[in-house]
């Protein structure tokens, strides 16, 4: 199997099966000198992991992260940093009802077609637990991003047909965590939480959007051609289980404006900073991206998640032999992703910024 490692510069290729001994990663490329913030990578993984409140996975794992290389008296050396998260909560019993079994919207019966053989159990590289490792390489990008004042948040901004209406610049995006669902807006976070409650009663999944905020980026990241910034945020969000679109920007709305409305005027800055190249533009219709290339202002971008594909209904499918067959869902499944996706979202965010910040100082003298 190939296609495991993601980036450039800042490498990270990831392993491990969802009900296999352990999951990990190594990341190569990382700057020597990085003084690395345990208890903050730790916390990363503490939002993301399963048991966390009744609308996500009960799976019981403690998802302590054991640094195996790379790291000395806490700061990074310049070598491949390897590290593990071992899976404490095994139960691959729970899937030998589904062993000769192609659950629907799954990857069972591609994964089959591709290798001739599959992971049954909880599906095993397709797992979305395979994340786990994206989140602590992103932690330690964000440690690299911070040194530059870039921060990233990710917020739940829809759930089904419940929608956040409100521009990110009118939310007060610290009250991200103080809910379930992680929406800044403890009324309609409420709203949101009572669907997925209502939902997972009835043995069903449900999806929603996930927006992102990154802010701080310098103008001049991005490669102009096949490597554009938009693009490789792309192919970070749509590598995430689940994930059926991505827009940045103005996005799909923006085909219902003029060129005169959707351009980005700029304007004059009297605080211009001469070594970022920094300008303003009067509005932001380009999500901060223009060419590829960022260019000053926020980025901003929408992740879309389908309902989870587990459920606790009986399904018609088929099996291996193409012979009809019945299946129901058993186990502990999310009836929603994106409480527990809202990190994911920010992790991979980080890689890609993490990885275009130190191109851009290959590309300058």
């Amino acid at each position: 199997m190939s296609g495991n490692t993601f980036g450039t510069i800042f490498k990270l290729t990831t392993f491990g099966e969802s009900h296999g001994e352990a999951i990990g990663g190594i990341i190569d490329g990382c700057p020597a000198g990085l003084v690395i913030d345990f208890d903050f990578i730790q916390h990363e993984l503490e939002r993301r992991k399963p048991g966390q409140s009744n609308i996500v996975s009960q799976r019981k794992e403690s998802d302590k992260v054991q640094f195996l290389s790379g790291i000395l008296d806490g700061k990074t050396i310049g070598t491949p940093i390897g590290f593990i998260i071992k899976n404490e909560n095994q139960k691959p019993q729970d899937y030998e009802h589904i062993k000769d079994i192609y659950r629907p919207s799954h990857a069972d019966y591609t994964y089959q077609t591709k290798y001739g053989i599959r992971d049954y159990r909880g599906g095993g590289r397709s797992s979305a637990r395979e994340t786990i490792s994206r989140v602590v390489a992103g932690a330690i990008a964000k440690l690299i991003l911070k040194q530059s004042g870039i921060s990233i948040n990710a917020y739940t901004s829809q759930v089904g047909d419940i929608k956040l209406l409100k521009d990110y610049h009118e939310l007060d995006l610290s009250m991200t965590e103080s809910n379930a669902i992680r929406c800044p807006d403890k009324l309609i976070a409420e709203t949101m939480i009572q669907r997925i409650e209502q939902v997972r009663k009835a043995g069903d999944t449900i999806g929603g959007i996930i927006s992102c905020i990154i802010k701080g980026t310098p103008a001049g990241l991005g490669e102009p051609v096949f490597d554009k910034l938009h693009a490789d945020l792309g192919k970070a969000m749509l590598s995430i289980n689940a994930v059926k679109g991505f827009e940045y920007g103005s996005g799909f709305e923006g085909v219902k404006m003029k060129g005169s409305e959707h351009n980005d005027a700029f304007i004059p800055n009297t605080s211009l900073d001469e070594m970022m190249m920094r300008h303003q533009t009067k509005t932001n219709n380009s999500g901060g991206i223009q060419g590829g290339i960022s260019n000053g202002e926020d980025i901003y971008f929408r992740v879309a998640f389908k309902p989870v594909a587990t459920i606790m209904q009986s399904q018609e499918t088929i099996n291996s032999k193409g012979e009809p067959a019945e299946m129901q869902g058993k186990g502990r499944h999310d009836p929603c992703v994106l409480p527990r996706a809202v990190p994911i979202i920010e992790a991979m965010a980080a890689l890609v910024l993490a990885d275009h910040l130190l191109r851009n100082k290959t590309n300058k003298m």
